[in-house]
C-alpha cells in the first residue's frame, strides 16, 4: 500500500490546498494530511479548528485521513511508513523553499522522497496569509476558500473571538 503525506499549517485551508489533496489522493492508496503544529508560528486557528475544517472538507475522499502532528514531518513519515512527502508549489519562490525543505527531510529520513505538485493556475495567487488579511478587512475571499472556511474567518474576525 502506497502512503503519501501532505503536511502544512493549513491556516486556513484554501482551494489551493484542496486542489493538491484531490490530485495527490488519485496517485496514492492513502494520503495523510498532516496539520503541522509549530509553536513558533502564530496561527489564527487552533490545530483542532484546522483539523475540524480539513476533516469536513476531505470527507468525500475515502483514502484521505487528517492528523495533527507536533514534531518533525520526517518522523511522522518514519512512524507511519510513508515514503513520499507531497508539497504544493505555486511559483519559483515556493519551489526554492520546498527544495530546501526536501533536502532537510531527506537528511532527517533517508527513506522519504518529496514530490512537488504545482497547483492549478487558478490557485497561484491563493496564499493563506493574504486570505487572512483580506478577510480581516471584510474582503471577498469566496473564490479562495470553501464556504465553511469563509464562515470560520468571519467568525474569527467579526465576532470578537480572536
Amino acid at each position: 500500500m502506497s502512503t503519501a503525506v501532505f503536511p502544512g499549517s493549513f491556516d486556513p485551508p484554501t482551494f489551493g490546498h484542496l486542489n493538491v489533496i484531490e490530485r495527490a489522493s488519485r496517485l496514492f492508496d492513502k494520503l495523510d494530511v498532516i496539520i503541522s503544529v509549530n509553536p513558533d508560528k502564530k496561527c489564527l486557528f487552533s490545530a483542532e479548528e484546522r483539523y475540524e475544517m480539513l476533516a469536513a472538507l476531505t470527507r468525500k475522499y475515502d483514502t484521505v485521513e487528517v492528523h495533527i502532528w507536533n514534531s518533525l514531518v520526517a518522523d511522522y513519515c518514519r512512524k507511519s511508513g510513508a515514503k513520499v512527502l507531497i508539497r504544493g508549489v505555486r511559483n519559483a519562490v515556493d519551489f526554492s523553499h520546498e527544495f530546501d525543505l526536501s533536502l532537510m527531510n531527506k537528511h532527517l529520513n533517508r527513506d522519504v522522497e518529496t514530490l512537488l505538485i504545482p497547483t492549478e493556475q487558478k490557485y497561484f495567487l491563493v496564499r493563506s496569509s493574504s486570505i487572512k488579511e483580506a478577510a480581516r478587512f471584510g474582503g471577498d475571499v469566496s473564490t479562495m476558500v470553501p464556504k465553511l472556511v469563509e464562515a470560520a474567518l468571519k467568525e474569527k474576525f467579526f465576532s470578537g473571538a480572536k
